[in-house]
């Protein structure tokens, strides 16, 4: 498969290998200083695109990947709210996007298991639930773009919990997500459920950013020749 990198920092140097582990062969890398090669002719030969850059240049990066007529799959989070935005183009369009909060495997286990969680804890309300992220100083969203998906699974299950804040929620159907940046910490995610006798807790911790860059490899993989608005729920089918 031919692959075009959008976004050439630390995960597109892993992306990059571990493509070419598995037999792919990019064709464009494409960051700041190169822009116009959007219209070279090797990015339009590109099966898909992996785009991993920042909140600020995903939506025009898309909207670019699109106009070449080449799918994205895009890990690029802390513009969320824009991804509505790209669902008519999508549709008329014919185009392509594979989007998520996040590609790591363990995670996406993880999201499943917080549903299930708040589904049996919206029979006991006297369990009060909050959430912390931590990640690497480098990341400018925050909350994380996997705290929000955790937040909204919750959402979908706990009936006392309507939305999310930042810090420190001051209303019973806030849901307070706590956001530290320190070191290179590549992702640590913890829900905690607390009443008067016990606390019940669950943790993603991940170890590296290889298992982020294996995810979107195999969401490229999955994305080719395939058309839509796409997520993890359509790769793992859980």
């Amino acid at each position: 498969m031919k692959i075009a990198l959008i976004g050439y920092g630390k995960m597109g140097k892993i992306i990059e290998r571990i493509a070419h582990e598995r037999g792919h062969e990019i064709v464009s890398v494409i960051d700041i200083e190169n822009i116009e090669d959007f219209d070279s002719e090797a990015f339009h030969k590109a099966d898909v695109a992996i785009e991993f850059t920042t909140p600020k240049v995903a939506l025009e990066n898309i909207r670019y990947a699109f106009g070449a007529g080449v799918p994205v799959v895009s890990g690029t989070t802390g513009w969320i709210k824009n991804v509505s935005e790209l669902k008519n183009e999508i549709e008329t369009g014919g185009n392509t996007l594979f989007w998520s909060s996040n590609f790591s495997l363990g995670v996406n286990i993880f999201m499943a298991a917080n549903k299930y969680l708040a589904k049996i804890m919206n029979q006991f309300p006297e369990y009060h639930v909050e959430m912390t992220e931590v990640h690497h100083t480098q990341k400018l969203d925050a909350p994380s773009g996997t705290a929000i998906t955790l937040a909204e699974g919750i959402f979908e299950n706990l009936d006392r919990k309507k939305l999310w804040v930042k810090e420190n929620g001051t209303k019973p159907e806030e849901l307070a997500i706590k956001s530290i940046r320190r070191g290179e910490v590549s992702g640590i995610h913890t829900i905690r459920y607390e009443s008067a006798v016990d606390t019940i807790e669950i943790t993603h911790d991940a170890k590296s950013r290889e298992g982020f860059a294996l995810g979107a490899v195999v969401a490229a993989e999955f994305t080719a020749g395939k058309k839509g608005l796409l997520g993890m729920e359509d790769l793992l089918k859980f």
